[in-house]
C-alpha cells in the first residue's frame, strides 16, 4: 500500500476519525479483525497496515483513501465528504430502498403475533427485531424485505415512518398501543388486532424474521440495544443518519448470515 504519509500521520488520523465516531479502541479493533494491541500500536504510529486493514478501516470509519492521503485532511470534513459519496452511490443503485408499506404492515403483525405476548418486546426490541429482519434478507438475497430505512439513534436503529405506519394501523384497528411498565422502567407495547397476510411475504422472507425471531425474541431491551451497536452498519454510520444496506455485505461473525467464505471457494 503506497501511501505518501508517515505511521505516525496514519495513526493520528485514524485516531481523530475513530473519537469522532465515539468508538472505543477495543469496538474498532474488533470490527477490522485485530487485536485492540494491534490497533494502539498503529494509532501510535509503531505499527504498519495491510490493505485489508485499511480497506476495513475506510468502511468503519467511513474515508476515501484520496481524502485520507491527503495534505489537507480533516476528520470532519472526510466524514461529510463520504455521507455525500454514499449517497451518491445509493441514488445510482437499482435498489436503493424503497418502502413497501403494505409489506412492512404484514411483517410488523407477523412479528407481534409471534412475540407480542413476551413482556420484554415493547419498542425497543420490536425495532431491532424489524432492522435485523431487514438488514439479515438484504445480506442473503441482496433484495429489500420491507424497503424501511432505519436511522441510527443512541438506543439503535429505529425504522423511519413507523409512528405514521402505526397510527393508521390504529385507526384501522388492526393494531392496540399499550403503556405499561416492564422491571419497573415505563414500556410501549403493540398488540395485533388482525393477523397478518401471510401470502405477502414469499418462503425466504418469512424464514429469515422466523429465524431473527428465534434468535433475538427474548433478549432485554438493553441487551439487544447493546447487540445491535456492535453490528458494522451502525458502527459506520453517523449518528442521526440512514444506515446503508449495503454496509451489510462488511458484517462478521456472530452477526453474519451469510457464508462468504463457501462462495470464495466455489468460484
Amino acid at each position: 500500500m503506497n501511501i505518501k504519509l508517515s505511521q505516525k500521520q496514519i495513526g493520528q488520523r485514524i485516531t481523530e476519525l475513530r473519537k469522532i465516531k465515539g468508538l472505543s479502541q477495543e469496538d474498532l479493533a474488533k470490527s477490522i479483525k485485530i487485536s485492540r494491541p494491534s490497533l494502539a500500536q498503529i494509532e501510535l504510529g509503531n505499527r504498519t497496515l495491510d490493505v485489508l486493514e485499511f480497506q476495513r478501516l475506510s468502511i468503519v470509519l467511513g474515508f476515501s483513501l484520496d481524502d485520507f492521503v491527503s495534505n489537507d485532511f480533516s476528520a470532519h470534513q472526510d466524514l461529510e465528504a463520504k455521507a455525500e459519496t454514499k449517497s451518491k452511490k445509493a441514488d445510482e443503485r437499482i435498489s436503493v430502498p424503497s418502502l413497501q408499506v403494505s409489506k412492512f404492515k404484514n411483517v410488523l403483525l407477523y412479528i407481534l403475533e409471534r412475540c407480542a405476548g413476551k413482556p420484554n418486546v415493547g419498542e425497543t426490541v420490536l425495532y431491532k427485531l424489524l432492522y435485523f429482519s431487514d438488514f439479515n434478507y438484504y445480506e442473503l438475497y441482496e433484495e429489500h424485505l420491507t424497503g424501511a430505512k432505519y436511522r441510527k439513534l443512541p438506543y439503535g436503529p429505529v425504522p423511519q415512518k413507523l409512528d405514521s405506519i402505526v397510527l393508521q394501523m390504529i385507526d384501522k384497528g388492526q393494531l392496540q398501543r399499550v403503556k405499561t411498565a416492564y422491571h419497573g422502567y415505563p414500556q410501549t407495547r403493540y398488540l395485533p388486532l388482525v393477523k397478518a397476510d401471510l401470502t405477502e411475504l414469499k418462503a425466504s422472507e418469512k424464514e429469515v424474521i422466523d429465524r431473527v425471531i428465534e434468535q433475538l425474541s427474548d433478549w432485554s431491551a438493553a441487551s439487544i440495544s447493546k447487540y445491535s451497536h456492535k453490528d458494522i452498519p451502525w458502527l459506520a454510520t453517523k449518528e442521526g443518519e440512514d444506515i446503508n444496506y449495503e454496509l451489510a455485505f462488511y458484517r462478521d461473525a456472530p452477526f453474519s448470515v451469510r457464508n462468504y467464505g463457501d462462495e470464495i471457494e466455489q468460484q
